[in-house]
């Protein structure tokens, strides 16, 4: 199972035009639905609003700063997600992603580069497929059962269902059929078709409904973490005031209290305290 390519297997039955085909327009239906998505919601109009804000009114930014800047976005936000400041929601944020990336990269090349049994796919391809698919069962899983704050936290139970949760849903599907069809085309079992028919649906409803679930974020999220890193070395902050200063008041001398006296008030930890359990 985890050596052989099921796609190379498929196309005795499936001409490789048709799951290629497939794959093209799952691309345009994500990009069709990215770009709706920010028309609709106007972040793009957003984030360049506030770009232009941030250079006519903060500071200048050099080339060498805006550099820094992208490099820490993409090292913090981007590659390790550091916006999470659970350490589990960040495993399992980190373990969908990776997890996803490889199992799309995997399934374009075997698609594209290895459509039939007649060209010999790498070894490594398969494997990382099926390694893909699993890493993102088992961060997707993970957050749906003990993660999600109206689960762990409000104490809801697992099976409610919402609208915002048709794209971590439609994800598990997805590879969650995709594991099973590749196992029972591996051996052989009668019921290979349904599970290819299932996971064609899952795998369609994930990628046909970003317009409406949050696959779209993935995109604009880091744009968003740029923008807001540029805007704090700018000086413009967003219009947000300076955060105000922690220290305990007997460690204070009177011209600093004066200095601090109009700044915002300390309202505590706020969402970075400890998750209430089942209040």
């Amino acid at each position: 199972m985890f050596s052989s390519n099921p796609f190379a297997e498929l196309s005795a039955s499936i001409s490789p035009d048709i799951m290629q085909t497939y794959v093209i327009v799952m691309v345009i239906l994500v990009i069709g639905g990215t770009l709706i998505d920010v028309i609709h919601k106007k972040s793009a109009k957003y984030f360049f609003l506030n770009w232009r804000k941030s250079k006519t009114q903060g500071n200048s930014v050099g080339g060498g700063e805006t550099v820094s800047v992208a490099v820490q976005t993409i090292a913090v936000d981007v590659i390790t997600s550091g916006e999470f400041c659970n350490p589990w929601r960040r495993v399992a944020h980190l373990l969908g992603m990776y997890g996803f990336v490889i199992y799309a990269i995997a399934t374009a090349i075997m698609v594209f580069g290895y459509p039939t049994a007649a060209s010999a796919t790498p070894a490594i391809l398969p494997q990382l497929w099926h390694i893909g698919a699993l890493m993102v069962a088992v961060g997707g899983y993970w957050f749906w059962f003990f993660i999600r704050v109206d689960v762990s936290a409000e104490g809801n139970p697992w099976y409610r269902i919402i609208r915002a949760d048709l794209f971590i849903l439609s994800l598990l599907a997805s590879v969650t059929l995709a594991l099973l069809w590749s196992g029972a085309q591996s051996s052989g079992s009668p019921g290979t078709s349904i599970m290819l028919g299932l996971y064609l649906m899952a795998t369609t409803v994930l990628f046909g409904s970003v317009v409406w679930s949050k696959f779209s974020h993935m995109f604009y999220k880091p744009a968003a973490a740029f923008e807001k890193r540029m805007s704090e070395a700018s000086g413009t902050r967003n219009n947000l005031p300076e955060p105000a200063d922690r220290t305990d008041p007997a460690d204070r001398d009177r011209h600093s209290m004066e200095l601090l006296k109009d700044a915002p008030l300390n309202m505590g930890l706020g969402i970075k305290r400890e998750a209430p359990r089942h209040y």
